[in-house]
């Protein structure tokens, strides 16, 4: 997850990259305003909006795009710790484009609506993490799996959703614990799970994401960092192991070159050749799993 040591790499690699701070915040504040991504081929025509869904501790704040017309297989995306923002907004238009009905969530809906943090809001900023560190702590096990419940709840009510088809659940960054508390406590829904930079997925603690992979039926991707990796390469290996454990299939890849936080477009780190790779295999799994 974002902490001290993912900015210090960003750092490094930014040097190496020879990208400034200043120069990254003029990039940041027009990805944040327009989120450019790559076109879709023969991409659908969609429908936006903005929606409220109630949970068991309020209303969140939401982003539904759906393809114009036909019923589609649903997909929950869970953002960053940045949250839900322009770039996140783009980036489930895209996957609406490509034929699926997806949900954007706000996590922070109970103290604030989103976007929680001004454009250009970078994490490297100590004001900017003093906003969304108390954000992110906030948040606990148990009010994931609460708002996944209502998320799907939510989903599974919409006209532009196949209910006869699985839904599938990505995550970036804080987001990839998530998939995996979605997948466990929503089996007979959850198809597929995409962890982008996950933090946290598998540890030694007695709630660790991976001991849940026994109560899932959902294939999962997790495209990881490589620093992630060099700071704890233990984790791939116990994912693996879990995985392996079940009939589930488990594509658990080290993406190289690619820093913490490489997928979103307004990333300072952003990494477009490999956010493209990732965004491919997220494709190719959920033609396969959400059939």
């Amino acid at each position: 997850m974002c902490d001290n040591d993912t900015l210090a790499d960003d750092d490094a690699y930014l040097a190496k990259t020879r990208m400034s701070r200043r120069r990254f915040s003029g990039l940041a504040l027009g990805a944040a305003a327009m989120a450019t991504l790559p076109r879709v081929a023969h991409a659908a025509s969609v429908v936006e909006s903005d929606v409220m869904i109630t949970t068991p501790d309020g209303e969140a704040d939401c982003y539904f795009v759906h393809p114009e017309s036909g019923r589609h297989a649903a997909v929950l995306v869970w953002p960053d710790i940045v949250g839900l923002r322009p770039a996140f907004r783009a980036m489930g238009k895209r996957l609406a484009e490509s034929g699926y009905s997806v949900l954007v969530v706000n996590p922070f809906y109970r103290q604030k609506r989103a976007p929680v943090v001004g454009p250009g809001a970078s994490f490297a900023d100590a004001e900017t993490r003093a906003i969304l560190l108390p954000l992110a702590r906030s948040l606990t096990p148990e009010t994931n799996v609460t708002d996944a419940k209502a998320f799907v709840d939510f989903l599974d009510a919409q006209g532009a959703v196949d209910t006869s088809r699985g839904i599938g659940t990505t995550g970036y960054c804080m987001g990839g614990p998530m998939t995996m508390r979605t997948a466990a406590a929503l089996p007979d829904r959850i198809r597929a799970g995409a962890s982008f930079h996950g933090g946290g997925l598998a540890t030694d603690q007695p709630n660790s994401p991976h001991l849940l992979v026994d109560n899932m039926q959902a294939d999962f991707l997790f495209a990881v960092a490589e620093n992630d990796d060099e700071r704890d390469p233990k984790a791939k290996d116990l994912l693996r192991d879990a995985f392996a454990k079940t009939d589930l299939n488990a594509e658990i890849e080290v993406y190289e070159g690619a820093m913490h936080g490489w997928c979103p477009p307004d990333s300072r780190v952003y990494h477009e050749a490999q956010a493209e790779r990732a965004w491919a295999r997220l494709l190719v799994l959920f033609e396969r799993a959400l059939a």
